[in-house]
């Protein structure tokens, strides 16, 4: 078993609407402490096949006390997952599950710098190995950037003021901590969102670029659709409502196939007919689940199936 302390939001939901055979391939992109895959591998036969990938080192490193010969755990970026599949020899799978954005353990770290919640070096990188760090990034970047960042991916409306702030602190001292962001983001802004830490917004936004989460989002998306088995199913939850709008987006466009241009007599059977069927509607946490895992509250589970265009 895995870390029995992280319980992944919806992940009985997640599970079932994979609709899991007992011989089947399954993928969970984003592997985290395990909590999904040791459910998948709870319903597997001894056929079953699971790739899970985590581009946390953390994530892969726990992963070694799951010692089970149906499973393969990569240290990748789900952004890769064709390379991936590709390099084991697999060419279609049954099911592909993804939990978009930062896992609890994440956060509750205080060395990764994900938090406001703790004083630690200002990293934020989901693979602390690859790219910039929040703080490199901090410490290079124009104000207009800063701005942009914030406003597109916090949702800021004091973006502009919160970048001022930064480019002047910078001058005087390198903000290399959580704490020092926090503080000079809580004191730049004069009103607050009852209930929710000042620096939420902007955190939030730092760390999606850092990652680049919307475009690894985006990226994997029509990866997954192209190795799925018709019939095979895609299950995503997301918490943040600019993924969501991605993976809603996407699966709606899949399931409509290629539309015809505006005014132009275009036969439909011309036209590339849809790949996916969505399956029942958005799901969220209940409201007990919410109580026990505040988290829950913003997730959203979307479901799709592979159609069979040859059929």
């Amino acid at each position: 078993m895995m870390d029995a302390a992280h319980v992944p939001v919806l992940a009985q939901e997640a599970v079932a609407a994979l609709a899991i055979i007992d011989d089947g391939v399954y993928v969970d992109a984003t592997f985290g402490r395990g909590g999904h895959s040791c459910l998948i591998l709870e319903q597997l036969g001894s056929k079953g096949r699971l790739i899970a990938l985590d581009r946390d080192p953390d994530a892969i490193e726990a992963g070694a006390a799951l010692r089970d010969a149906r499973m393969t755990l990569v240290h990748s970026a789900f952004s890769r997952l064709g390379e991936v599949l590709g390099g084991l020899g697999l060419t279609q799978v049954n099911g592909i599950l993804l939990d978009i954005g930062v896992s609890s353990p994440q956060l509750d770290d205080a060395t990764r710098g994900f938090s406001f919640r703790f004083d630690a070096p200002l990293d934020m990188r989901m693979d602390p190995g690859s790219g910039l760090s929040a703080a490199d990034w901090l410490a290079a970047a124009t104000e207009g950037e800063i701005s942009e960042v914030i406003r597109t991916y916090g949702e800021e409306r004091f973006a502009k003021s919160i970048a001022r702030a930064i480019v002047a602190a910078r001058q005087e001292e390198a903000i290399s901590s959580t704490a020092q962001l926090a503080s000079l983001i809580a004191g730049t802004l004069k009103w607050r969102e009852p209930g929710q830490h000042p620096a939420t917004r902007s955190f939030q936004a730092i760390r999606i670029y850092i990652n680049r989460e919307l475009e690894e989002l985006s990226q994997v998306l029509p990866q997954c659709v192209d190795f799925l088995k018709p019939g095979g199913r895609l299950a995503v939850i997301s918490f943040h409502s600019l993924e969501d709008r991605i993976v809603k987006r996407y699966m709606r466009d899949e399931s409509q196939g290629e539309q015809a241009p505006r005014r132009l007599p275009i036969r439909a059977a011309l036209l590339k007919p849809g790949r996916l069927k969505l399956v029942g509607r958005a799901q969220h946490a209940s409201d007990v689940e919410v109580t026990a895992n505040p988290r829950a509250r913003s997730a959203v589970l979307r479901v799709a199936e592979k159609m069979d265009v040859a059929a």
